[in-house]
């Protein structure tokens, strides 16, 4: 077998390496550092495009016009109405300031701390049935009860 050249530009670096087939190896930091830098940002990239945004309305807004809300789901917030919970139809009623939308609870489990009176987030099929709109919920989100009071 013979033996692999060896070539020394002075004696700061160190001689180029080969591999198997006979190539030169040549990774020079900046070469290492470039490429790390493209995969970083690819995996950023991705992470950035396969990521949409939620946006989250109040009850105010989608009652503004809520046949523009029909066909996607709505992810919105508002409070939970003093005596609305009707657990026999797993029903109750989301109010914002002006207007308020049923929110049907029967496909869904209630959180720990839902409760009347408390600010709770609600994901769901917005839908008109009899002249009413109701939210058919897919996901519940509750906060910390102690966020929403007064200090």
């Amino acid at each position: 077998m013979k033996k692999p050249l060896v070539i020394t530009t002075n004696e700061y670096h160190k001689p180029l390496e080969y591999n198997s087939s006979g190539v030169i190896m040549v990774a020079t930091r900046s070469t290492r550092l470039l490429v790390v830098g493209c995969a970083l940002f690819a995996l950023v990239s991705l992470m950035y495009i396969s990521v949409d945004p939620e946006v989250q309305y109040t009850v105010d807004v989608i009652m503004e016009s809520p046949n523009e809300y029909t066909s996607e789901e709505v992810h919105l917030r508002g409070t939970v109405l003093e005596g609305s919970v009707d657990g026999e139809s797993k029903t109750f009623i989301l109010s914002g300031a002006d207007a308020h939308i049923f929110v049907d609870i029967s496909s869904v489990a209630l959180p720990d701390g839902f409760a009347e009176g408390y600010v709770i987030a609600v994901k769901g099929d917005l839908l008109e049935s009899d002249g009413k709109w109701t939210i058919s919920a897919n996901s519940i989100q509750t906060g910390c009860p102690s966020k929403y009071e007064a200090q």
